[in-house]
């Protein structure tokens, strides 16, 4: 398996921060059976940029394209995490340990055996050192393509 199979694809929305804005983006991919598995949402006064991990984030693109909003896709490791306490903090120390900084994250709704599945933006050139420690430690990236179907 290659890096870039392990690299989920997020769609990213840029939103002006007004009523309603969301609700169209959520309609968007409904109308188009898209289904949303993760999301989280970074806003200032006046826009807000919303992060989607979604079934099919190549359809996502074209259909909210389509609807006008401005959009594009980035890669994103999905990791299991241990769901207890310091569970985080141990996957982060070893991330800190090949000095790879997590530009942001967020939790996926679901759980996988007991393991908390949380995503991870990185610094696509530390993408070799990051797999390579996680794999060192233990620590499993969920291929791409299990992702959308979770």
């Amino acid at each position: 398996m290659t890096a870039s199979d392990l690299l989920s694809k997020q769609v990213s929305v840029f939103l002006e921060n007004k009523s309603g804005r969301l609700a169209e983006v959520c309609q968007a991919l409904g109308r188009s059976e898209i289904n949303i598995r993760a999301l989280c949402i970074a806003d200032t006064s006046d826009f807000g940029i919303l992060r989607l991990i979604v079934d099919r984030p190549d359809e996502a693109v074209e259909v909210l394209q389509s609807a006008g909003f401005s959009v594009g896709s980035t890669g994103v490791l999905a990791l299991r995490i241990p769901d207890r306490p310091g569970g985080l903090g141990e996957v982060l120390d070893r991330l800190q340990e090949v000095d790879v900084n997590v530009e942001y994250m967020y939790a996926f709704f679901i759980t996988i055996a007991g393991d908390a599945v949380v995503l991870f933006k990185i610094d696509d050139a530390a993408l070799d050192a990051t797999l390579n420690v996680l794999d060192g430690a233990g620590i499993q990236v969920i291929p791409s393509d299990e992702v959308y179907r979770l």
